[in-house]
This record gives structure tokens, C-alpha cells and sequence, in this order.
């Protein structure tokens, strides 16, 4: 099964956490396509994979980055078609919309007809410490145990 990454990072923190993704995901044995580029990456093209994960930091007052919006804005009037798929990202809580960006990817995720097969990751600043990398990992698992189940109760045909 191959599964797309597809992030913006302008600092960094959201490229580390997307590797450590690509790291969990390929040492399972998926096939992992990454794109930093979600400004050009087509919202029709999430289709051709078996599963997404979109990432992106927090902006300003709890703002997709300027990079981001017209594929968020594009996601919202695109069908996934049950896809499976989830949101990561990074974030300051020194801000009041921790993360914000994160939520509006899932948002449009599920406004999409993604199915959202776990809760989005948000990580503070970069995921340098034991906890943050463990939260990535957990995160990168319990999407490919949802991914297995989907595949399992897809209709044939």
C-alpha cells in the first residue's frame, strides 16, 4: 500500500515530524511518497494513494500558511471518497490557537469525505525529545492499523 505525506515546514519542525512519519511507515513496509509541496500538489491527486497524511504549522493567529490555502480551499469542495487520512503539524503554545492549522486541515479533511482514521498529531515546536518522537510513532501506527482495517472491509470489485 503506498501512503502520501504531503506537508509545508518553514522552520523545520513540521519536515522532522513528517520523517519521523516516513521512518515509522517505511520500516512497516509501506510504500511512502513525500511532497513538501502542498502548494502545487493537486487535491484530486489524494486519490491515487491508499492513504494521506497533510501537515502544515500554524501561521500567525492560528493560520494555514499562505503556501497551504489553496489546497485547503480546494479540499474543502473535493470528494476523498472515505479515503483514509489524518492531519499533523507543528505549533507554539505560547499562541492562543495552538496548532490551529492542524485543525483546519482535518476539517477539511473530513469536509472532503476523508476518513479521518486518527486524531491529529500536534507537536510543540520539533518532536526532539523521547515523548514527542513516541507521540509520532503512536500516531503513524494506529493510522496503519486503521489503514488495514479499511483495506479489510473494502467491497471487492
Amino acid at each position: 500500500m503506498t501512503i502520501l505525506i504531503a506537508y509545508v515546514s518553514m522552520s523545520g519542525n513540521t519536515e522532522d515530524i513528517a520523517h519521523l512519519l516516513q521512518h515509522t511507515l517505511t520500516t512497516a513496509g509501506y510504500t511512502v511518497v513525500v511532497s513538501d509541496d502542498l502548494e502545487s500538489l493537486p487535491v484530486n491527486s489524494l486519490l491515487e494513494y491508499d492513504g494521506v497524511l497533510l501537515g502544515a504549522y500554524t501561521w500567525g493567529d492560528g493560520d494555514v500558511p499562505y503556501e497551504a490555502e489553496g489546497f485547503v480551499d480546494d479540499l474543502y469542495d473535493a470528494d476523498l471518497d472515505a479515503l483514509p487520512c489524518a492531519a499533523f503539524g507543528s505549533g507554539d503554545t505560547d499562541y492562543p490557537k495552538y496548532c490551529a492549522a492542524v485543525d483546519t486541515i482535518e476539517d477539511a479533511l473530513r469536509s472532503a469525505s476523508g476518513m479521518i482514521a486518527v486524531p491529529s498529531l500536534k507537536i510543540e515546536f520539533d518532536p526532539n525529545t523521547e515523548a514527542k518522537r513516541e507521540a509520532c510513532v503512536s500516531f503513524a501506527t494506529t493510522f496503519m492499523e486503521r489503514l488495514e482495517k479499511h483495506k479489510k472491509v473494502q467491497p471487492l470489485g
